[in-house]
């Protein structure tokens, strides 16, 4: 039996990673924190890099870029460059994540062990 060493998410081939992003080191915005939402706009076309392929597939239904990173086994720096040019040409959208204003803004404790009770019974 085989073990594989697994590396930290932000590891990979210095030069695989300056290949991918074009020689950049930094995405334009930092618009796309950990938990940003992020869904594909269109299918990949032909002649597509094979890294945002690979997003516009696993962002059919929303999906955080820290899932993004785990998925592809980049760095986050890395995806956040892939999706800063999937923005720019307009083949995905960011959803970020909704802050409630106040405790106020919250639903309710019991109406979430309502749906927590229902989610169990399934």
């Amino acid at each position: 039996m085989t073990h594989e060493t697994r590396r930290p998410v932000d590891t990979g081939d210095p030069d695989r990673l300056y290949t991918v992003t074009g020689g950049r080191s930094r995405a334009d915005h930092d618009s796309f924190d950990l938990v940003t939402l992020i869904v594909s706009e269109c299918a990949p076309t032909r002649g597509t890099q094979s890294e945002h392929r690979a997003i516009l597939d696993l962002c059919r239904h929303p999906t955080a870029v820290v899932e993004i990173s785990a998925e592809l086994r980049l760095p986050v720096t890395v995806v956040r460059i892939l999706l800063g040019d999937l923005r720019a040409t307009g083949r995905i959208t960011a959803r970020h994540p909704r802050v409630a204003r106040s405790a106020s803004a919250l639903p309710e404790p019991a109406l979430l062990k309502e749906v927590l009770h229902g989610l169990r019974n399934l």
